[in-house]
């Protein structure tokens, strides 16, 4: 089959669970809507509620440091703002992210699992307009990108490291299938089509540590970065693009205008 996508996925939390998407809008210079939207900011850090621009994932709680939150499965719903945890298949958190009440629940559950201090909480960073994208230190612009993973390049780091690599260890809005391995390199600065959205390459992703947290069981059981350094001299796997176009993206759209499509 031709190059195809074949995942969607929507991260409204920061640093929480994917949420697996059939189709989704577009909008020129637009990231995937609720993308990245949330996140808990650590207390007393770079954070500042309001402001208007972005600050190094560090000042967040996320997998590079908080493995255990991978062992949650998070849920929220975009419509209703309620969000939900659960752990092993049992509902351990219920909170309406629109009332105080919830936000304080929220608050008080992660200070838990992510072992604070006493009367120490993270910070809802929640503001109109701006995303919590790795990219948003760059920049407005950057801020907005739409992530994609070269499943491809994810089976040739497997096969070549012997050990089974989750391509959701890499966090991607957009799972493309049928491309050659690495491709991303050569996609950087390229137009092309993604279903029915017109996209340029950006630039490539660079892994960090949180790639090498199990998905589901937040066990740090794979060295990503170094395995990519090791075995090809880089800590590349995806890439980032810009959404060019409004148009409508789902699961099974062809991939065109790149090489060997």
């Amino acid at each position: 089959m031709s190059a195809h996508v074949d995942g969607l996925f929507v991260y409204p939390v920061k640093g929480m669970s994917a949420q697996p998407l059939d189709r989704v809008g577009l909008t020129a210079g637009r990231g995937v809507p609720h993308d990245r939207t949330l996140a808990l900011a650590r207390p007393g850090g770079a954070y500042v509620p309001g402001m208007r621009h972005g600050v190094s994932k560090r000042e967040y709680f996320v997998l590079v440091a908080e493995e255990r939150l991978a062992a949650l499965s998070t849920h929220l719903d975009t419509a209703t703002g309620v969000f939900t945890v659960d752990v092993r298949g049992h509902r351990v958190l219920t909170a309406d992210l629109g009332t105080e009440e919830g936000l304080a629940a929220v608050r008080a559950f992660y200070a838990r699992v992510l072992d604070l201090p006493p009367g120490t909480e993270p910070v809802v960073a929640r503001d109109e307009g701006r995303r919590f994208t790795d990219t948003a230190h760059a920049g407005d612009e950057e801020m907005e990108y739409v992530s994609v993973v070269n499943l491809a390049s994810v089976r040739d780091l497997a096969e070549r490291v012997g050990a089974p690599v989750d391509p959701l260890r890499f966090r991607g809005n957009v799972h493309v299938e049928g491309l050659e391995p690495w491709a991303e390199f050569d996609l950087v600065g390229r137009e092309f089509t993604l279903g029915g959205v017109r996209v340029r390459g950006a630039t490539t992703t660079v892994r960090c540590a949180a790639t090498e947290v199990e998905p589901g069981t937040g066990r740090r059981d794979l060295p990503v970065p170094q395995l990519l350094s090791r075995t090809y001299g880089h800590e590349v796997v995806g890439f980032y693009v810009q959404v060019l176009s409004d148009g409508e993206l789902a699961v099974g759209d062809g991939v065109t205008g790149v090489p060997g499509a």
